[in-house]
């Protein structure tokens, strides 16, 4: 009797339970129908309000082209652009089978060597190909990195300092303002000639033009760093700073719970604007040096000025643009990461 009565609330739980599950299904689409609208309008501030001022722009691109004659032919419209883009990454895929058929060919060889001699030496060569269109973009990538990496490491302690000691900020402030404006096709032969002086090596790790190009983004995308930075924490709440005062914190203690934090703000708001300077200063300096990347390829394009030119180095120039959007929203990401106030709206 006691198993039956249990078995008979067990299956009233059972029941229970799905219609549970069936009004919280019921609710959501109450709650999607009754919210339609709200959806649809955000649906389209979000996507469509960009995609038709994408249209838009292509329109009037593809409309204007081709009334503009140029010494390389008319201005590559939407379509040939495209075409050359696929063109490129075609390409690349060429290169890379060539590339897997000569180490393939090497290793027969080495496998055949070593089967009539075990003791034979065998090397592996490097494939010497042709960078493409789509290794110049991870180089580029690369290359930026690594100097926007430096001018972190520079620009962030300098700032602190600045914010913190109205005597270090004196010291600097001059300085920076007379570096902050140079091109950085001033600075290149200046680096160039110090790093031919100072780098040499028999087997260097990196190439000569890779760090002549590294130098130079560090150069020219360290300031609005430092700047913001120094503005984050000359601006930090006095109350805070008499909190610190009196818990006697370690200065070290002082800078990560109580600077850090709450120069967040300005620091990355510097580091976006240095990031976005480091990847357009690039551009220049691979093209003077010469550095194999986005800039090069620009460069080789004009000086090979085929009918295709045109089209390819338009294909750069979007390319660009996309990783620099990218860099951008990544950086966004890791702010919003070590932010200490989620709710703040960062754009």
């Amino acid at each position: 009797m006691n198993t039956r009565v249990a078995s008979m609330f067990n299956g009233i739980k059972v029941k229970k339970s799905k219609f549970n599950a069936f009004e919280k299904i019921n609710s959501f689409f109450l709650h999607v129908k009754n919210n339609w609208d709200d959806y649809v309008r955000k649906l389209m501030s979000a996507f469509g309000v960009p995609m038709a001022a994408f249209l838009i722009f292509l329109g009037l691109w593809s409309a204007s082209a081709s009334q503009i004659e140029t010494s390389l032919g008319v201005v590559p419209g939407p379509a040939k652009v495209w075409q050359q883009f696929t063109s490129l990454i075609d390409e690349h895929n060429e290169e890379a089978i060539k590339e897997e058929k000569f180490y393939q060919r090497q290793e027969k060889r080495n496998a055949a060597k070593l089967a009539k001699n075990p003791d034979a030496k065998v090397k592996i060569r490097n494939y010497t190909g042709k960078p493409t269109f789509i290794d110049q973009i991870f180089t580029s990538i690369g290359t930026v990195l690594i100097g926007f990496f430096f001018a972190s490491l520079i620009a962030i302690p300098l700032g602190i300092l600045c914010g913190i000691s109205n005597t270090v900020y004196r010291a600097l402030n001059p300085l920076i303002q007379i570096f902050k404006p140079v091109s950085p096709l001033a600075w290149l032969p200046i680096v160039t000639m110090i790093v031919s002086a100072l780098y040499v090596s028999d087997d260097p790790m990196f190439a000569k033009s890779f760090v002549t190009s590294a130098i130079t983004v560090t150069l020219c995308c360290m300031w609005p760093t430092i700047i913001n930075t120094t503005v984050g924490v000359a601006s930090i709440d006095k109350d805070l700073i008499n909190v610190s005062r009196v818990l006697r914190l370690h200065w070290a203690t002082h800078i990560l719970k109580i600077v850090l934090p709450s120069s967040v703000p300005m620091m990355f708001a510097g580091l976006r604007v240095s990031l976005g300077i480091g990847w357009m200063v690039l551009i220049a300096a691979e093209m003077l040096a010469q550095n194999p990347g986005l800039g090069k390829f620009v460069w080789d394009e004009f000086q090979n000025g085929s009918s295709n030119s045109l089209a390819r180095i338009m294909v750069a120039v979007f390319v660009i643009g996309v990783v620099g959007f990218l860099l951008d929203r990544i950086m966004l990401l890791i702010q919003r990461s070590v932010s200490w106030d989620k709710t703040a709206t960062i754009r």
